[in-house]
């Protein structure tokens, strides 16, 4: 009775071996930051986020130009304004610098939403590839190797060569 237990018990344990033999997981890995730099696009879409940037922050200056100006001028006269003139002054140069912190943030969100607009094809894209190598290659899991220190990474698993193969990229 012992040995049929015994039989049976490794019997058991073999089937369950063998089930998860079949079941590993295969993971690889590629630079998703490299291999967006080495893309074509990227500098267009750089480009085309510089202009944009551009055109807030030739208003910023502007503006800041405004409140220094008016800021050295209000303390320049200041020792000889009346209060009521003092306090107009004050609530003006308050109310631009108020305008200045507005404009910043609004600013920020649009340059964020037009790298967002302008990026998202271009990602799209490398996922898509990624992706495709991936199930060609039979890989379960895809690593971006630029945010994860990755401790043991064999060569053969890293699949940013043939995912700029698949884009195009030389």
């Amino acid at each position: 009775m012992k040995k049929l237990l015994k039989v049976a018990l490794v019997a058991v344990c073999i089937v369950f071996a063998g089930s998860a033999a079949k079941a590993q997981t295969k993971i690889g890995y590629i630079n998703f930051d490299q291999l967006v730099d080495q893309l074509p696009e990227t500098k267009v879409i750089r480009t085309q986020l510089e202009t944009y940037n551009k055109q807030f922050q030739d208003q910023y200056t502007a503006m800041t130009s405004e409140y220094q100006t008016k800021g050295q001028a209000y303390e320049a006269q200041r020792a000889t304004m009346t209060d009521a003139v003092r306090s107009a002054k004050e609530a003006e140069l308050s109310d631009i610098q108020k305008r200045i912190q507005s404009f910043q943030q609004d600013a920020q969100q649009k340059v964020q939403a037009k790298t967002t607009e302008l990026s998202k094809p271009l990602f799209d894209r490398i996922r898509a590839a990624v992706a495709q190598v991936a199930k060609d290659k039979g890989y379960n899991y895809v690593i971006n190797s630029a945010q994860t220190d990755l401790i043991v990474s064999p060569p053969s698993d890293d699949l940013t060569t043939d995912v700029k193969a698949k884009l195009g990229v030389k």
